[in-house]
This record gives C-alpha cells, sequence and structure tokens, in this order.
C-alpha cells in the first residue's frame, strides 16, 4: 500500500514545552496535512503510547514520532535507544526535533538509529517551512513500513 493512499497519519509528537507543543499543532494544522497527531509529555508516556500501555491502551501505533530530546522522565536518547533496540518498534520512522544544533546529539541519535534530525527553527514561518518539508518527505515522497 503506497503511503498517498492513505486516509491519514498517526504521528507521535513526543514535546513537554506546550508553547512548542502548541507551535507544532499549528504548523501542522496550517499545512491541512492529513494526520491524527497525539502528544506525550515525556519520554515515558512516548513508551507507554507506542506500546499501547498504561493510560495508552489500544492507541494505535504511530506511523511517524517527532520525537525532542530534552524530556522529563525519559529523555529523547533514551526513547529513541528503546525503541530502536525493540524489534517490535524499530521500524518506526522517528524524526529527531530538538532545540539542540550540537554535533554530540546529532550523532548520538545516528548512532541510535533516528531517521532524522531537524534542529526547530525559532522563526515562525521557517517552522512552518520545515514542517511542510517533513510533511511532504515522510507522506508524500518516502514510503513508510506497514504496521
Amino acid at each position: 500500500m503506497s503511503t498517498s493512499s492513505k486516509q491519514y497519519f498517526d504521528i507521535l509528537l513526543v514535546e513537554d514545552n506546550p508553547a512548542d507543543v502548541r507551535l507544532t499543532i499549528e504548523a501542522l494544522n496550517d499545512l491541512k496535512s492529513e494526520k491524527r497527531l497525539f502528544i506525550a509529555k515525556d519520554g515515558e508516556e512516548a513508551i507507554d503510547f507506542v506500546k499501547g500501555e498504561g493510560e495508552f491502551v489500544g492507541a494505535r501505533r504511530p506511523d511517524l514520532i517527532l520525537l525532542d530530546l530534552n524530556l522529563p522522565k525519559k529523555n529523547g536518547l533514551e526513547v529513541l535507544e528503546e525503541l530502536k533496540s525493540d524489534p517490535e518498534y524499530k521500524r518506526i520512522p522517528v524524526v529527531v526535533l530538538t532545540t539542540s544544533g550540537s554535533e554530540r546529539d546529532i550523532i548520538a541519535t545516528f548512532n541510535l538509529h533516528a531517521n532524522s534530525y531537524i534542529q526547530k527553527p525559532v522563526e515562525y514561518d521557517n517552522f512552518l517551512e520545515a514542517m511542510d518539508t517533513l510533511r511532504i518527505y515522510w507522506f508524500k515522497t518516502s514510503r513508510l513500513p506497514p504496521k
């Protein structure tokens, strides 16, 4: 099944900063993308959501995860390591979406098999452009693995 024929995509945004959550929601809404966006506010919630555990029993596995690195309880690197080391979840594409431009963070995320690394632009128009590029690549150009 081609991803372009899907009616919608399930995106898990893992972000603890309410302003960044709001900005991401606004950017994706402005783009009129065919998506259902779910929010996890820390690393433990992210793992529970993906695995359908805790308060997320019955949640659908996301098609794509947008993962911040600076998170409470479990940081983004710990989340990434746990997901990518589990054969059940390692095929879920994970895009690191963070303010950090540190080479150390970039190397660490790719060593843990992140699929992409995006440094969050500060300006809204640039953020919107980054989200549009992400949407086009992951949901129009690329083929996502089956769930």
